[in-house]
């Protein structure tokens, strides 16, 4: 029987792999948009501060990678692809590879755990425009369904919160305060996704794993018109009214390190913390938990077995 699809890719948002491709990775980012320059000027600053690049490229390339060794272990070879939207490799030039390697059907795994247009329908709208450009020939896409309710998102999510607390002793721990953070989005755009929704149900099966009764939902790295009303609370005010001193903060949004890991939580959320009397620990992200790559590797077999039941 022929295979249900010839390949996988995995779609994400990219990011600049060294300093002088951060202008031009904003100018794509921000395209059609109208941001005051001052703006673009202090992003361009906390990619200097955090080495004038950004490692999600080579992560989430990690993460195909491991998708691909884990569909083989159990004897299903199809190539895993990576597709960006904002700098190579592309979407449009990976769904013009696969055209060319004869490719018919390809599943799309969206590299976001909740969704809202931002983090799920641009994606899409960027594969249609790809499509558009090939023309008749263009492989269909099919996406994976949301998954951020998967019991191997939790395992993975809870098992870097784990590792998280090693650093503290029993007491502390059980003292310490677990922020579960996502990146804001305007507050008309979350009325109409199931954002919030996904990200509180996610935090709460995560710190059920746990037993922990400690924990609260954060937002950050907003960004946008200054009028316009965001999802709130954002991290920065939320840690200055902690009463623990030990705080671990779990950016469960994101699902491999990129500037709004690095600078929004790692620099900018742990100075407030250290002005405010906290020591803030950060837990890792999901990135290539072996737990995480199995949940991906589980969906994608489900795909290949037939008509997922929506």
């Amino acid at each position: 029987m022929e295979p249900a699809f010839d390949a996988v890719m995995l779609i994400g948002f990219g990011g600049p792999s060294r300093p002088d491709e951060v202008r031009p990775f904003l100018d794509n980012v921000l395209r059609g948009r109208a941001v005051n320059p001052k703006r673009i000027e202090e992003v361009v600053r906390h990619y200097d501060r955090i080495g004038g690049r950004s490692p999600y490229n080579e992560l989430m390339l990690g993460q195909a990678a491991a998708l691909n060794r884990e569909l083989a272990s159990t004897g299903i070879a199809l190539p895993v692809l990576v597709g960006m939207r904002n700098c190579p490799p592309y979407i449009a030039e990976t769904l013009a590879a696969l055209d060319r390697a004869g490719a018919r059907r390809v599943l799309g795994f969206i590299m976001s755990a909740f969704e809202c247009e931002a983090s799920w329908e641009r994606y899409q709208q960027s594969v249609n425009e790809a499509r558009a450009q090939l023309g008749r020939s263009a492989p269909a896409v099919e996406y994976v369904a949301p998954w951020s309710d998967d019991p191997l998102f939790i395992e993975a999510s809870a098992a870097r919160i784990a590792d998280a607390e090693n650093v503290l002793t029993p007491a502390a721990r059980r003292d310490a305060q677990l922020i579960f953070t996502a990146h804001s989005i305007p507050v008309a755009m979350a009325a109409t996704s199931p954002y919030v929704e996904q990200f509180t149900n996610a935090a709460r099966r995560v710190a059920a794993a746990l037993a922990i009764e400690n924990w609260t939902l954060a937002f950050q790295s907003r960004s946008g018109d200054p009028r316009e009303p965001w999802l709130e609370p954002d991290v920065r005010a939320v840690l200055p009214a902690l009463h623990a001193r030990d705080v671990i903060v779990m950016p469960l949004g994101f699902l491999c390190d990129h500037v709004e890991v690095l600078y929004d939580l790692d620099i900018e959320a742990d100075d407030v913390a250290r002005t405010t009397g906290h020591r803030m620990i950060r837990a890792a992200t999901v990135g290539d938990h072996p737990a995480f790559i199995r949940m991906m590797a589980t969906i994608v077999r489900r795909h290949l077995e037939g008509p997922i039941a929506r």
